[in-house]
């Protein structure tokens, strides 16, 4: 449930940055309002949340590298920006790290 709750906050998360994107330097009025509320939900209501319980580090490296990992797709799905191979070997390497601390950590709540 707390990983549930924490990927729902890393969503609103990439959507807040998404619309940070479309906001075009806060001079669209929706997008800047989007991202405010979306950043606002992720922050005080989700991942505030998951700190009670999850240690703040590991709560904050799933938080930035399953956040990474989306928005990159995002900006490449809807925004066109491209990703060369050492992006994706990158990124891949982040999903590993991800893993390896969810699979063997000890500091990882189970």
């Amino acid at each position: 449930m707390l990983y549930t709750v924490l990927v729902i906050a890393i969503v609103f998360e990439v959507l807040g940055t998404s619309a940070m994107q479309a906001a075009q330097h806060f001079t669209r009025l929706a997008p800047t309002v989007l991202m405010v509320v979306c950043y606002a939900v992720a922050f005080f209501f989700f991942l505030s949340y998951t700190l009670r319980y999850i240690p703040v580090g590991i709560a904050y490296a799933l938080w930035s590298g399953l956040g990474i990992v989306l928005i990159s797709g995002v900006g490449y799905i809807t925004f066109g920006q491209k990703l060369d191979l050492a992006a994706i070997l990158g990124l891949a390497l982040i999903i590993a790290g991800v893993l390896v601390l969810n699979l063997f950590s000890k500091s990882t709540f189970h």
